[in-house]
C-alpha cells in the first residue's frame, strides 16, 4: 500500500463532498512555517483540516515534528496510516487529532475511523500569519487601514502587525480566505 493508494481512497471516501464543492479547497502538500514543513492534504473551508498520510513503507520518525508543525497552523488534524503503523500512532498523535485505518480489501483500500479530528486549540497566530504571502499580508492590513509605511517592509513586519491588529479568529478568516482566492494555485482537483 503506497502513500498515492492511501491518497486514493482518502479523496474518494473521505473527502468526496470537499472536492465538489466549490467553496472548499482541496490542496496537495500544503507547505506550513515558510516550508519548514508540509501536511499531504489539506482541506480549505471553515477551517484548514490537515490530513497526514502514512502508508505501509513510512516511517513514523519524523511525526513528532510534523505534530508540533501542524499543532501551530491548522484547526483539525487527521492522521490516515497503514495498519503496521496504527498502534505505535495512537501513542504519539495528540488526543485532538483525528485516525483514519486504510486496510487493504482485495483490490481497494477501506478507510476506517478510529478517533475524529477535535479541534486544536494551540494555534500560533504567527505561525499562522506566516500561510500568507506578503501581498496578502499587506492587502489584509490595507484593508483595515493599517498598511501605512508598510510597503517595502519584510513579511515578518507585515506579520507582527496583523497579529497585533486581529484576533485569532480574525486572523483565521483572513488566512482562509485569502488561500481559496489564489488564482491558479495548485489545488486539486476532483480525481475520484
Amino acid at each position: 500500500m503506497r502513500d498515492r493508494d492511501i491518497r486514493g481512497a482518502l479523496r474518494a471516501q473521505a473527502l468526496r463532498e470537499h472536492l465538489e464543492d466549490p467553496g472548499t479547497l482541496v490542496i496537495d502538500e500544503l507547505g506550513l512555517l515558510h516550508g519548514g514543513a508540509r501536511v499531504d492534504v489539506a482541506v480549505v473551508n471553515g477551517e484548514i483540516h490537515g490530513f497526514e498520510l502514512k502508508s505501509a513503507a513510512d516511517t513514523l520518525e519524523r511525526l513528532p515534528k510534523q505534530i508540533a508543525a501542524y499543532g501551530a497552523v491548522l484547526d483539525r488534524v487527521t492522521l490516515v496510516l497503514a495498519e503496521n503503523h496504527h498502534q505505535r500512532a495512537m501513542t504519539l498523535v495528540p488526543e485532538w487529532w483525528g485516525v483514519h485505518v486504510a486496510t487493504q480489501m482485495s483490490d481497494s483500500i477501506v478507510l476506517q475511523s478510529y478517533r475524529a479530528a477535535g479541534a486544536n486549540d494551540g494555534i500560533d497566530p504567527r505561525s499562522l500569519a506566516m500561510l500568507l504571502w506578503r501581498d496578502e499580508a499587506l492587502g489584509e492590513l490595507g484593508k483595515r487601514g493599517l498598511s501605512r509605511g508598510l510597503q517595502s517592509r519584510p513579511r515578518r513586519v507585515l506579520y507582527e502587525r496583523l497579529i497585533a491588529s486581529l484576533s485569532l479568529d480574525e486572523l483565521r478568516y483572513a488566512v482562509r480566505t485569502r488561500l481559496k482566492e489564489r488564482l491558479g494555485w495548485r489545488a486539486a482537483a476532483p480525481r475520484v
